[in-house]
């Protein structure tokens, strides 16, 4: 009888593996631009958008709670990536808008998904197979 409950065969496991494994790739890429990891996904959300975002919304876009997100949030306008204001609409709401400088770092930032593509050894037809398992994982997970 097989062991279900050695390390090696428990997915949770292997996720968090590729997990820190992925952070380690991004790292000197992302240390070009100033950025750490956490800094890098609330800026692909921001480029993403046309217009400013709550943080409400991107709490929950990055599936961070407002006690990670916020001081994350106000180091980032100290390295003055994007600026927070309060809603003209509702002045409970803090709104999130990138910088002159959040704008300008985009340019560079658009070469790192090649070169971590690149960085995976995988063939194209292997990582978007990766990508769409991981997606209905994730859905399945959510209930989605």
């Amino acid at each position: 009888m097989s062991d279900n409950l050695q390390l090696e065969k428990q997915l949770c496991f292997r996720l968090y593996s590729v997990n820190k494994a992925m952070n380690r790739l991004y790292a000197p890429l992302l240390k070009e631009l100033g950025l750490t990891y956490p800094q890098y996904l609330v800026m692909l959300a921001l480029w993403d958008k046309s217009k400013p975002v709550t943080v409400k919304q991107l709490g929950e876009l990055l599936d961070l709670d407002s006690g990670t997100l916020s001081p994350l949030l106000k180091r980032m306008e100290k390295q003055e990536l994007l600026t927070r204001s309060r809603s003209e609409a509702d002045e409970r709401s803090v709104e999130v808008s990138l910088s002159a400088h959040g704008k300008n770092i985009r340019a560079k930032a658009k070469l790192i998904p090649a070169k971590m593509f690149a960085k995976t050894g995988l063939p194209m037809d292997e990582f978007l197979t990766l990508n769409n398992k991981l997606d209905k994982l994730l859905a399945s997970i959510n209930g989605d």
